[in-house]
């Protein structure tokens, strides 16, 4: 069956984004066509960069690189939920997202970006660039969500009732495009 991983993009202490990854999963369990699972890199602790080959050559050195390599290798497509920092991704996303690279190849991305003034347009719109360099293909729909009016004090998730159209759209072309490109991706190293 599809797997499709949940990718929370901020490792900051006191961050919203596992509100929003719970949410995307809650809606996720009443699907029947794939499986979804958060991912949280904050879990993984990757360090700044630090392998002394391109991830290219997927000859990894260090544990650290090897299991998230893993963990990215056995997912068939992402949602990435991602915050914007100073009109931008996280630092820690854009490193986990540079750690490994064929592990990437091929595989579908959705973006759900958050934040105070354009709900994460800026960080999403980056965010597809650094996924066409990894050779993910992005998806059509995207949300934004706002800091202002989906979260209650800016800290509670509360989203509005008209992102849960656009949730299940970003789903099924999710599940759609990691379907159709199954046949494109390596095999997997097991």
């Amino acid at each position: 069956m599809t797997t499709i991983g949940i990718i929370l993009g901020s490792t900051r202490p006191g961050r919203v984004g596992p509100q929003i990854g719970e949410w995307v999963e809650k809606a996720a369990r009443a699907r029947t066509d794939a499986e979804f699972e958060v991912v949280d890199i904050a879990a993984y602790a990757l360090p700044l960069f630090d392998e002394p080959r391109s991830p290219r050559m997927g000859q990894y050195e260090h544990e650290h690189t090897r299991a998230w390599a893993a963990r990215i290798d056995s997912l068939d497509g992402f949602v990435f939920v991602t915050p914007e920092y100073n009109r931008s991704i996280p630092a820690a996303l854009k490193n986990a997202i540079d750690f490994v690279y064929g592990e990437w190849n091929n595989k579908a991305a959705g973006f759900i970006g958050y934040g105070s003034n354009v709900g994460g347009a800026r960080a999403v719109d980056h965010l597809r660039h650094i996924a066409g360099g990894v050779q993910l293909v992005a998806v059509h729909t995207q949300l934004h969500l706002s800091l202002g009016t989906d979260f209650e004090s800016y800290t509670t998730f509360a989203p509005a009732a008209r992102h849960e159209t656009a949730l299940r759209q970003l789903l099924d072309e999710v599940v759609a495009l990691s379907e159709a490109l199954a046949p494109m991706r390596r095999p997997r190293q097991d």
